[in-house]
């Protein structure tokens, strides 16, 4: 047994060094680097009441764009990480990191079949080590599945189509509902999906076909349940976000073409390059020759071509971002991460194939080159946000102020909300009670404003707040600084 372990290592022990590598950027002192704000909190909320009073879950999170739920897969994939950590935010947390591991393997795996073993390497080694891709490996957030479930998704059906494994259908299915219950861009993969399955020959898997679709039904149907049960809200929001066109998206597709070249320029500066903005430009010319290099020497089998299959996965990513009319956020890009580095990857083992020492010199010094702007970006390299302890520790001290007192909580920040606090103060029973404008039972007799504003900013008793507004008439009894934090404890005027 120890000489096949030796042996395997031996054999491949640079995609393990690379895994380590990507693990230790992902996992190191991931309490004090993780996002714990008010969505992480909601959703530790959320989840802590599905394993504590098993409260079914059938929605996920709500959208920043077109007032939409998700689906509540991701839920579900926090809960064993969140009990087995006893509850502590970091559990769902290093559930992501390893997840961001896997598809490190994952992006290796496709590349290596794909194209070959080089390709594979390279494309996991920038993957493993790209800040972009790091900073949504290590915190507990819907979209941050998305890159692993979407190339899976890709990679599976490809099995379908390029090897006849039809069973593989049931992975494109189990996929394919994660990718759009962690975001709905991820329904931009549907074409590629679509496509390669049509290519497949469904005639000869109808039965796979039959068993993934209801897979997939069964995986969507906590959010058509609560669909049906209210009024087909999320249908209706869908329906609106898609037809109010000034608003979020352009009805002809063309409108895209322009916007196409930017969009790709900030996808490669943003995975490949750091946000080094010179590098990305030049980076996205070689891909653009790359990918005309290739079609070239792939124009007598366009349909037996796995460069087709990633062309159009990318096609159809920019499209839809080029008809969308609001801000792309790099995490929107989830469905499209592993693409940049898979074409990167394609280029070079075919260049390489030339085996001139020049080309291989230039390749192997720019490779280094992303390798090293990557790591001197590397999150790890700044200074930690410590939000999960700042959480924890404000809220530690408002149960010490309320002295067992029933209280109620405002959040005044630019970019946050009361979950991230509310979860811990939940979790360590403290009597928070949420105030509802409409029931004067919820309103206490104090309030605890927390304040991640200048001072001179926080205003505690005439924020605009709702909880604020809501909680009537006020004055400041005491004031607090924990971690960086104002604390104001207020109580009604008489």
């Amino acid at each position: 047994m120890a000489d096949h372990i030796l042996a395997y290592i031996k054999k491949n022990w640079l995609i393990i060094l690379i895994l380590l590598v990507g693990a230790f950027l992902r996992l190191y002192k991931i309490g004090e680097y993780m996002t714990f704000l008010g969505d992480e909190g909601r959703d530790a909320i959320i989840v802590r009441n599905l394993l504590v009073k098993a409260d079914p879950i059938l929605i996920g999170p709500g959208t920043s764009v077109g007032g939409m739920y998700l689906g509540p897969l991701y839920y579900y994939f926090m809960a064993p990480f969140l009990l087995f950590s006893n509850f502590s935010p970091i559990g769902p947390a290093i559930g992501v990191a390893l997840l961001g591991v896997a598809t490190i393997y994952l992006v290796y795996i496709t590349g290596k079949q794909w194209f070959g073993e080089k390709s594979g390497l390279i494309a996991s080694l920038l993957f493993a080590v790209s800040p972009t891709v790091i900073i949504y490996s290590h915190s507990s957030w819907n979209p941050n599945i998305m890159p692993f479930f979407a190339l899976l998704s890709v990679y599976s059906v490809w099995r379908v189509w390029k090897l006849k494994q039809h069973n593989w259908l049931i992975v494109t299915a189990i996929s394919f509902a994660f990718v759009l219950q962690s975001h709905y861009l991820g329904i931009l993969i549907s074409p590629v999906l679509f496509t390669y399955w049509l290519l497949s020959k469904p005639k000869y898997h109808i039965r796979y076909t039959i068993y993934s679709v209801l897979v997939f039904l069964f995986l969507m149907s906590p959010l058509l349940l609560f669909d049906v049960r209210h009024g087909w809200m999320n249908s209706k929001a869908f329906y609106k976000f898609v037809t109010v066109r000034q608003e979020t998206v352009s009805i002809r597709p063309w409108t895209a073409i322009p916007k196409s070249y930017p969009i790709f320029e900030q996808i490669n500066a943003s995975m490949l390059t750091a946000k080094n903005e010179p590098a990305g430009q030049i980076v996205t010319i070689l891909i653009i020759l790359s990918i005309f290099i290739l079609i070239l020497k792939n124009k007598e089998k366009i349909i037996n071509s796995t460069y087709y299959m990633l062309l159009l996965w990318l096609i159809s990513g920019l499209v839809g971002f080029g008809i969308y009319k609001q801000h792309i956020y790099d995490h929107y890009f989830g469905f499209m991460f592993a693409i940049p580095f898979l074409l990167l990857g394609a280029f070079t083992e075919d260049r390489m194939k030339l085996k001139s020492k020049i080309v291989n010199l230039f390749i192997i010094l720019g490779i280094l080159y992303l390798v090293v702007i990557n790591l001197k970006a590397s999150p790890f390299m700044q200074t930690p946000n410590n939000q999960m302890k700042r959480s924890e520790d404000v809220a530690n001290k408002i149960i010490e102020l309320a002295n067992g007192e029933k209280f109620n909580i405002a959040v005044v920040a630019e970019r946050n909300y009361e979950g991230g606090y509310q979860y811990f103060l939940e979790k360590n029973k403290a009597k928070i009670v949420e105030i509802d404008a409409q029931i004067p039972d919820t309103i206490t007799k104090q309030l605890f404003v927390i304040c991640e504003m200048e001072k001179t900013k926080c205003n505690p008793t005439n924020s605009p707040k709702a909880q604020v507004a809501s909680f009537g008439w006020s004055k400041v009894d005491s004031e607090y600084e924990v971690d960086g934090v104002i604390i104001y404890k207020l109580s009604h005027t008489k």
